[in-house]
């Protein structure tokens, strides 16, 4: 895969050769985000473009700026200029319909402690605008494929880490978006729940739906399709992962993140 720099941004732009090249179909698209509080540069000409069916990894150290761009890709903050469209929607002018058609999960998992199972499923059902009788079906549908129908009735506090992240996924999933936003979703569990938890993202990108998720685990920026790494505001690095691995002779992508990471000079 050939590359070369754009020298205002930074970011390593794609002779596209691999299995994105027949499906380039970008639902989101991000041309020179740049995102100022006061003096502070958070987000610095960022330009990248995220594909339909895509597992797109989003990472950077504290204070590489990836919360900001991820947080303004939600529509929950607006940029200081740039192009910006997420599912065909304008950040600017339609943040309310991005919100309406994301899905989005973070690592608190958004689920009420104090509401038993069936209680978040339907609650979040109808903020989602399903009707009574699709909040229901999906309600049946997501407890038989969780096998939680026996525990329907418990507390959320009451259910190990493991299972709340993946009913939280599930929640986020449950009006169907095309785009679902996954902000560290893994923090915090074992590494066996860990690999399960992207079985179902693997079973969601294969129905379509793009993912773009932020970790810091690096042996979780191999199961990306792309990835990007900020630094200091500004896009260091982005490929997908056996191509960003040759390019910094590194065995693994916690090398290939060290060695860009050892340049930054901001932390929160």
């Amino acid at each position: 895969m050939m590359k070369e720099n754009d020298d205002k941004s930074g970011l390593q732009t794609e002779t596209v050769t691999d299995d994105f090249s027949t499906k380039r179909i970008p639902v989101i698209s991000v041309k020179n985000l740049v995102k100022k509080f006061g003096h502070f540069v958070a987000n610095d000409h960022l330009t990248f473009e995220v594909y339909k069916g895509e597992i797109f990894g989003f990472l950077g150290a504290n204070g590489a700026g990836k919360t900001t761009a991820m947080r303004i890709l939600c529509g929950l903050s607006s940029p200081t200029s740039g192009e910006l469209t997420v599912g065909g929607y304008d950040v600017y002018k339609q943040a309310e319909l991005i919100k309406r058609n994301i899905g989005y999960m973070s690592q608190k998992f958004s689920l009420y402690e104090d509401m038993t199972i069936a209680e978040n499923i339907r609650f979040y059902a109808g903020i989602y605008g399903l009707s009574r009788q699709q909040r229901k079906e999906k309600e049946d549908l997501l407890l038989k494929k969780l096998g939680l129908e026996p525990e329907r009735d418990k507390l959320i506090a009451s259910l190990p880490l493991g299972w709340k992240q993946k009913l939280a996924f599930s929640v986020a999933l449950l009006h169907d978006p095309q785009i679902v936003f996954l902000d560290e979703p893994t923090g915090g569990v074992d590494p066996i729940t860990r690999r399960q938890f992207w079985d179902f993202i693997y079973e969601a990108a294969a129905e379509g739906k793009t993912i773009f998720v932020t970790t810091h685990y690096m042996d979780e920026a191999e199961y990306c399709d792309r990835v990007s790494i900020m630094v200091d505001g500004r896009i260091a690095a982005l490929d997908k992962p056996d191509n960003l691995k040759k390019q910094f002779n590194s065995e693994d992508m916690n090398g290939v993140f060290l060695q860009l990471a050892r340049g930054a000079t901001r932390t929160d």
